[in-house]
């Protein structure tokens, strides 16, 4: 198993709070594909929001992360037991489980260490869906003053950062695939929390402390002239993968 890259830790804390929420429609979605609902294992959970979301379609939820600080950040839900542990070990108490997510994650995983896992504890039939998202729509002005931040950032996004760019479709996937519908998060937000979601990212956790200066500093003016209105409509396309382990 590679070492465990670890780049949210250091701010569980802002990444919980500061983080979209994935809809409802794609829970129920996934657990319409599943033969049994009693077992979710959901992988590199973080602060557990995926989890969350599976909790109201499945008996029992499995949600694992390798970072403690996550784990410790998440919040308790009827349903889901949150335990520390690598995408590629599972712990004991999970086997014959229904579906697989993980959602924001799998670009970090040693991904066959984890889809060997992944056949170890899932039951012939089972679902596997990793998805993700990159960059949010707002409106014109406002989504040129992103992504060129974003860009600035280059020198501070890690490697898998890329996988993400082109929405997985570059990673291995040993599974019996088929299209999912497409899926979107959404806000509606005030300035303030979408400067505090994009310092919820790692490359401006990484900036900072690399530099010593807060990389949101200039963004910080413009944005608030550009923004506008009090509140705004914030959107995310979801990518994602999804197959059947071949029974």
């Amino acid at each position: 198993m590679s070492d465990f890259k670890d780049h949210f830790s250091g701010h569980a804390s802002i990444y919980s709070q500061a983080r979209p929420h994935y809809p409802e429609s794609i829970f129920t979605w996934l657990s319409g594909l599943t033969e049994h609902r009693e077992l979710a294992w959901d992988v590199g959970t973080g602060n557990g929001q995926a989890a969350i979301g599976l909790a109201s379609h499945f008996t029992k939820v499995i949600a694992t992360d390798a970072s403690e600080t996550q784990i410790a950040a998440a919040p308790e839900c009827d349903g889901v037991e949150f335990r520390v542990a690598p995408a590629e070990e599972p712990p004991e108490i999970v086997h014959d489980v229904d579906l697989v997510t993980s959602a924001q994650a799998a670009h970090w995983f040693d991904r066959p260490a984890f889809y060997a896992a992944v056949r170890k504890v899932a039951r012939p039939g089972a679902v596997v869906a990793l998805w993700c998202y990159d960059r949010c729509r707002i409106n014109a002005e406002l989504d040129e003053l992103v992504e060129d931040y974003y860009r600035s950032l280059d020198p501070y996004w890690p490697p898998e950062r890329a996988l993400v760019e082109e929405g997985y479709r570059g990673i291995e996937f040993p599974f019996e695939e088929f299209e999912a519908p497409l899926f979107e998060m959404s806000c509606r937000w005030r300035s303030e929390e979408m400067l505090a979601y994009l310092e919820s990212w790692s490359a401006t956790q990484r900036c900072a402390k690399d530099t010593g200066r807060d990389p949101l500093m200039e963004l910080r003016n413009s944005f608030g002239k550009s923004w506008g209105v009090s509140v705004r409509d914030v959107v995310w396309p979801i990518s994602m993968r999804v197959g059947r382990l071949r029974v």
